[in-house]
């Protein structure tokens, strides 16, 4: 079993964004509203801050799946590469729905390359909100 522990970053806005609106329905709402559709190239890092070392990236697409405009839950596929350390060159992707709730939600891996070749399992995910 290998256990992994890093941040993503997933940056909305600013000069540098890691996550864009690519497409939205044509309906009035907010940026998150149901079907706008995001894609991302995320960091990874070390450690929380988004200075910290990078030893990686996200890559990938998530849409806004609900209706209900008061909680905002997405579908995402993204795959994991890194790009330092024991693991580069090796990814593994991942799917989930991305809930506003629990605190931690358990992801399904789709695949890999590299040392993640054939890997199955699962990851876990908890937000940090930086505002």
């Amino acid at each position: 079993m290998t256990r992994l522990h890093f941040f993503l970053h997933d940056i909305l806005s600013g000069q540098n964004p890691s996550a864009v609106m690519i497409a939205r329905p044509n309906i009035t709402g907010s940026a998150g509203s149901f079907g706008s559709l995001f894609t991302i190239d995320d960091p990874l890092t070390v450690g929380p801050e988004p200075t910290s070392e990078i030893i990686g990236n996200a890559q990938g697409m998530y849409v806004s799946s609900s209706r209900d405009l008061s909680t905002f839950t997405a579908v995402m596929y993204a795959d994991f590469a890194f790009t330092s350390g024991r693991f580069n060159g090796s990814s593994f992707s991942l799917f989930l729905e991305f809930p506003p709730s629990p605190p931690v939600r358990e992801l399904g891996n789709v695949g890999g390359r590299g040392a993640f070749r054939m890997a199955s399992g699962f990851a876990l995910l908890g937000t940090a909100l930086r505002i």
